[in-house]
């Protein structure tokens, strides 16, 4: 595994600059889209963690002021965000068992 030395963009949590650094590292992610791509995923993957973290704690259901059930808001940024993190690594194009030489696949 080659060290492509790219550093994680500020503000994301430390989860997601391990998983920035992995990724980078492992299939030598280092062209401006592809780490735009990539920083996309890892900011959808906080915003995602911050929602669960909140389903968590409020559940995933309140309680209106009429007494109502209804969903936690909280429920779709947590969906939404996970599929925003979910389509941009797909259009990374990652090739998930590399076979010989790590990478993006290109042309994909």
């Amino acid at each position: 595994m080659k060290n492509n030395a790219q550093k994680p963009p500020d503000g994301l949590s430390p989860a997601a600059k391990t998983w920035w650094t992995k990724l980078t590292n492992e299939y030598g992610i280092d062209d401006q889209a592809g780490l735009l791509i990539l920083e996309t995923a890892m900011r959808a993957m906080d915003r995602m963690s911050m929602a669960a973290g909140l389903v968590d704690q409020h559940g995933a259901v309140t309680v209106d002021k009429f007494g109502q059930l209804k969903a936690n808001p909280a429920c779709a940024v947590e969906r939404d965000s996970r599929a925003a993190m979910m389509a941009a690594l797909k259009s990374l194009n990652l090739d998930l068992e590399p076979l010989g030489k790590p990478g993006r696949q290109p042309g994909r």
